[in-house]
């Protein structure tokens, strides 16, 4: 077999398409959305290279049309996750012996197959089983997965050129190995991109996978597998299983061969696997790498100096996109009593422009959250606010699950910093703000560092550079990304690699080459070329 030290293409960012009225992308996608809302699809678990029909199916609704019924999708037993096991472990054998650039054409090729072919199809499955308009589901499902194959990709060469310096008489050289067993990919709903993520940034590193979607994201994830398929990635190198996550989880945690999770999902379910993995660390070959993304209770704080209408765009967007279900949505804010008014009437005459409801209708900006259980939730939380003193509900607080799970997106005044709504992960469109004194700002910076267990996400609005410097300083723990004069949501592959601490992870940024060392095993190798004959050093004589 012919050598060479192979230079992969170099990363870029997949352009976002605008989806604007009479484009080609438009008309494709909406023809495509309608195809696939007429179709009832069968989701069968991927086990080893093989469908796998248990006869124990759920079923798939979109939404925001909860009444329409977009297929099923088949839910594993526990010998079905330990065939999952098996057949990754056999795949093992090869994969990781595979040559890494045979490795890296597979996923390239994944990408250009989404970027292509898959483009509409993967974009209307998210706006039909996640319920995201266009463009946050092209910047999710197509630019996002893509910029993640890519650049991982490229990450890989770069990680595997990291070499130890050498002496005349001794080589020494580092191999990356992927981990000594399988890996567990668990992931979220939210983000097509980080269900495609999770399972390919490890496989790509030559580890084998089990792969758990959410259960309200398996309508897109089966296009992730059917892509993955195609590209080429062999049989058991990628298994995906649905059904009961505890026993799942449990199942795959119990295994001696388990050697990492890779997570992305609440804070709760993340203790609870770690927990877990500790009470049965005896057992294992190798102690797990474990990765997670969890919550946020994201904050934009904005200064005196600050431009009103900047803020209130930030707090538009950067809260409301998506319904808020982003891990960094923007869902309490601090404004300074001073520009509360500009900013107010900005805020509220954006909201008033909002349109809502189905992503097939473009022109809405909102559309509904995923279930019925997020939606209960946040109706409480809204109910709630209505009664409680010092607290006012100053847009939105509106709600209807008759056709889909609509809830309005909502703006909470409040007097109290601590309020429950300033301190708990909604997961929803509402926003929570708090206005302060314009010198009560260094305190109200400690207020912000001290109010949540989150460290995802945060942005800070000043233009004023020693106000801002101080913000730097003071809530340098508080967010794993910080942005300042922008939105806390948006991060892009290779320019902002995302994650946080505390409560909200890990923080091992996914996106980055960070996350990838965390999915190889390095084994040093000294080479002597002349070895000594006597063991006396000059020393002894």
């Amino acid at each position: 077999m012919g050598k060479g030290f192979f230079e992969v293409p170099i990363a870029v960012n997949e352009p976002v398409k605008s989806y604007a009225p009479g484009s080609k992308e438009r008309e494709e996608v909406l023809k495509t959305y309608k195809q696939m809302y007429a179709e009832n699809i069968e989701v069968p678990l991927y086990i080893n290279g093989q469908d796998v029909k248990t006869g124990d199916t759920a079923t798939m609704v979109p939404p925001h049309d909860h009444k329409h019924v977009l297929g099923s999708y088949h839910r594993a037993s526990k010998d079905d996750v330990m065939r999952a096991i098996d057949g990754a472990l056999e795949a093992q054998k090869k994969w990781a012996a595979m040559p890494w650039e045979q490795r890296a054409a597979i996923f390239l090729r994944a990408a250009e197959l989404i970027a292509g072919p898959y483009r509409s199809k993967i974009n209307a499955a998210t706006m039909l089983g996640q319920s995201k308009n266009i463009h946050q589901a092209e910047i999710d499902s197509a630019c996002e997965l893509i910029d993640f194959l890519r650049f991982n990709v490229q990450y890989m060469t770069e990680i595997y050129a990291e070499q130890p310096e050498s002496t005349s008489d001794a080589w020494n050289r580092v191999e990356y190995r992927p981990l000594e067993g399988f890996v567990y990919a668990i992931t979220p709903f939210n983000f097509t991109a980080i269900a495609g993520n999770l399972p390919s940034s490890a496989a790509l590193m030559g580890n084998v996978v089990v792969w758990k979607p959410s259960h309200t994201q398996v309508y897109s994830a089966k296009v992730i597998m059917d892509v993955f398929r195609e590209a080429g990635v062999p049989a058991g190198v990628i298994n995906m299983v649905m059904g009961d996550a505890v026993m799942i989880s449990d199942t795959i945690l119990a295994d001696p061969n388990f050697a990492g999770v890779h997570f992305t999902g609440s804070t709760g379910v993340f203790q609870g696997i770690w927990k877990k993995i500790g009470d049965n660390i005896h057992n294992y070959k190798t102690y797990p790498r474990i990765v997670g993304e969890t919550g946020g209770k994201d904050f934009v704080v904005a200064h005196p100096s600050t431009n009103p209408k900047q803020v209130a765009t930030a707090l538009s967007r950067g809260a409301f996109e998506f319904q808020g279900q982003k891990c960094s949505a923007a869902s309490r804010s601090y404004i300074p009593e001073s520009l509360w008014e500009d900013v107010k009437k900005h805020l509220l005459d954006d909201l008033k422009s909002f349109k809502m409801g189905s992503p097939e209708d473009m022109s809405n900006f909102i559309t509904a959250v995923i279930d019925e259980k997020s939606f209960d939730k946040l109706a409480s939380y809204i109910d709630a606010a209505k009664n409680d003193e010092g607290v006012q509900i100053i847009a939105g607080g509106n709600y209807d699950k008759s056709k889909g799970y609509f809830i309005e997106p909502t703006v909470i005044l409040t007097e109290d910093p601590k309020y429950t709504t300033m301190c708990t992960e909604l997961f929803g469109p509402v926003l929570t703000i708090y206005v302060y004194k314009d010198e009560d700002w260094s305190d109200m910076l400690k207020l912000v560092d001290g109010t949540s267990e989150y460290a995802l996400t945060g942005a800070v609005f000043s233009e004023d550079r020693y106000a801002l410097e101080e913000a730097i300083i003071a809530l340098k723990n508080a967010a794993g990304n910080f942005y300042i004069n922008d939105k806390p949501t948006g991060a892009v592959v290779g320019q902002q690699p995302f994650g946080g601490a505390r409560a909200s992870g890990t923080n091992d940024k996914a996106g980055s080459k960070m996350n990838l060392y965390r999915w190889v095993s390095p084994r040093l190798i000294k080479e002597t070329f002349v070895s000594p004959t006597d063991y006396r050093y000059p020393f002894l004589g």
